[in-house]
């Protein structure tokens, strides 16, 4: 199993920043240019689809550069309050297991987001590994730069 955490203090309100990284839209801006996350025709925000627990929201086509097919998840939440967080377990493509908390809390200068993985690769921990933490931080910075 392997463990990752990545941390950014963003100058945005929270409600703010809650609307855009649960909207498709703003999930996709997360990710650009490296991968695009699909979500069926209609569905703009996770808060939007009916939840519950432990059963996937929709199947997510993963492309990379937003063309290439590399697989697809199974989209589905744990638990999701909003504004504070979600816990997201999604049976994906190369993965044994994936865990990601996602969470939301103020600061002084606006709000922190912390992201928390726990994750089993398939196939090459290393490597994998690698990827999903170049991912990550990729992630943070394109935050980062959108709300400076």
């Amino acid at each position: 199993m392997i463990q990752l955490t990545f941390t950014s203090d963003l100058p945005v309100d929270r409600s703010r920043l809650w609307q855009a990284v649960t909207a498709m839209d703003g999930i996709n801006d997360e990710m650009r240019p490296w991968l695009s996350m699909g979500a069926p025709p209609g569905v703009r925000d996770l808060q939007a689809v009916a939840l519950t627990p432990g059963k996937p929201l929709f199947r997510s086509p993963l492309k990379l550069f937003g063309l290439l097919p590399v697989g697809h998840s199974e989209l589905t939440l744990l638990s999701l309050t909003p504004q504070e967080g979600f816990v997201e377990a999604s049976p994906m493509t190369g993965m044994r297991s994936w865990r990601h908390h996602r969470r939301l809390a103020d600061s002084d200068t606006g709000c922190t987001l912390q992201d928390i993985l726990e994750f089993e690769p398939r196939m090459f921990p290393r490597i994998t590994g690698a990827l999903v933490a170049f991912f990550f931080r990729h992630r943070h910075r394109r935050l980062r730069r959108r709300y400076r």
